[in-house]
Order: C-alpha cells, then sequence, then structure tokens
C-alpha cells in the first residue's frame, strides 16, 4: 500500500466521521423543534385550563414565566446547534476536498503508469516485428 493509498484511507474515515458529526447535529436539531412543539401544545392546553377555571388563570401566571424561561433555553440551544451545524458543514466540505484531492492525484498516477506500461508493451512488441523482418528479409540477400 502506498503512501497516498494511506492518505485517502485517512481523508475517507476523516470524511465519514465529518459526516457522522453533521448528522447528530441535525438530529439534535430536529429534537429541539420536536420539543418547540411540545412546548407549544403544552401551552395551548394550559390555557385552555386557565380560561375555563379562575383559581387555574391564577396559576397560569406563574407557568407562563416559566415557560417564557424554558422558550428562551430552548431558542438559545436551538441557535447554538444551527451555528454548530454550519460549521460541520464546513469542516465536512473542506474533508471532501481534501479526499477528492488525493482520490484525483492517485487516479492521475494510475494512469500515468498505465501509460508508461503500455508504452512498454508496444516497445517491446515494435522490436519483436522488427526482429520478424529483419529475420525475414535475412533470408533475401
Amino acid at each position: 500500500m502506498s503512501a497516498l493509498d494511506s492518505l485517502i484511507r485517512l481523508h475517507r474515515w476523516q470524511l465519514d466521521e465529518r459526516r457522522r458529526d453533521l448528522a447528530t447535529l441535525e438530529d439534535l436539531a430536529a429534537r429541539l423543534g420536536e420539543e418547540r412543539l411540545k412546548l407549544d401544545l403544552e401551552d395551548e392546553r394550559e390555557r385552555a385550563v386557565a380560561s375555563a377555571s379562575p383559581e387555574a388563570a391564577f396559576a397560569y401566571a406563574g407557568y407562563a414565566r416559566q415557560l417564557i424561561e424554558r422558550r428562551r433555553r430552548l431558542e438559545q440551544s436551538r441557535a447554538e446547534t444551527e451555528e454548530q451545524i454550519a460549521r460541520a458543514r464546513e469542516a465536512l466540505a473542506l474533508a471532501y476536498q481534501d479526499t477528492k484531492r488525493y482520490e484525483i492525484a492517485a487516479a492521475s498516477r494510475q494512469k500515468q503508469q498505465e501509460q508508461r506500461d503500455a508504452r512498454r508493451e508496444q516497445q517491446a512488441l515494435d522490436e519483436i516485428g522488427v526482429e520478424g523482418f529483419r529475420r525475414k528479409n535475412a533470408g533475401r540477400e
């Protein structure tokens, strides 16, 4: 295994690692979105209960303050996660570029080697043909 093959393997592994990181962050963002929906549904239920009962309406103010704080923390987490996703996408793009660069270099080396081999083979065949022609014409002289 050449050094270039080792670099390709390493960079492919790093690329896969970046993909896994991005998938994890996107999963977290989806869960935070679901949490936001749950909070909204919970708020709707609490408002319905508060509007139906004067005792519950009195307690709703404390609940609303807590809900506002939970939404703020959730929104802060969502914003941080979005920033991390953007950074993870950049890292993924860079890892892809590096991997592709090494793969292109390896393909180029392979193509050059095949061209050298083909040239050598053609030279050998040409020598055989010339030698055969000499032998054939040597008998005529």
